[in-house]
């Protein structure tokens, strides 16, 4: 399933910089929170691999991640997405680069903010690690709202092309 993974526009972990020292070590910190959230699961049985695909320290940064799935029909490839923002998984089926993949997180968190606002459920929504008020949902708006003005539209509108959807 990694053949539709445009390898591109990620780079392993191991060579992620961020705009200087300071900045790579708050994305290193990223990582490692990205790493721990996705090992807290049971169907993750261990990271093979990883790569870094964009961030701004303490924002939001995007990383690819292969897995040993437990069981074997999760998928091995995942996406995590943390930050200033609720950490969350995609999977890789219509993100394939992290553009797209933080652009569909971006989706499952607007449709999490509009069912509080209109007062339905979020059961069946992307879980989010904040309890779903009004407070809650207007703040995540609006650093949805940055990330897509100051981050995904100004440096990444090639990348979205490639998305299946929006």
């Amino acid at each position: 399933m990694s053949s539709r993974l445009d390898f591109s526009k990620v780079v392993p972990v191991a060579e992620m910089k961020g705009e200087d020292p300071e900045e790579t070590l708050l994305l290193e910190e990223m990582f490692n929170w990205a790493r721990a959230y996705l090992e807290s699961f049971d169907w993750c049985a261990g990271i093979v691999e990883a790569w870094f695909g964009l961030g701004v320290g303490r924002v939001v940064a995007v990383f690819l991640f292969k897995i040993i799935p437990r069981p074997a029909e999760v998928d091995e490839w995942i996406w995590v997405i943390v930050g200033n923002l609720p950490p969350a998984y995609i999977v890789i089926d219509d993100a394939p680069n992290p553009a797209c993949a933080l652009n569909a997180y971006m989706i499952e968190m607007k449709s999490w903010i509009a069912a509080i606002k209109s007062g339905s459920s979020v059961a069946d929504l992307i879980p989010v690690n904040a309890p779903p008020t009004i407070d809650n949902a207007n703040d995540l708006e609006g650093r949805l709202g940055f990330i897509k003005r100051e981050i995904l539209a100004p440096f990444y509108g090639d990348e979205l092309r490639a998305c299946s959807g929006d």
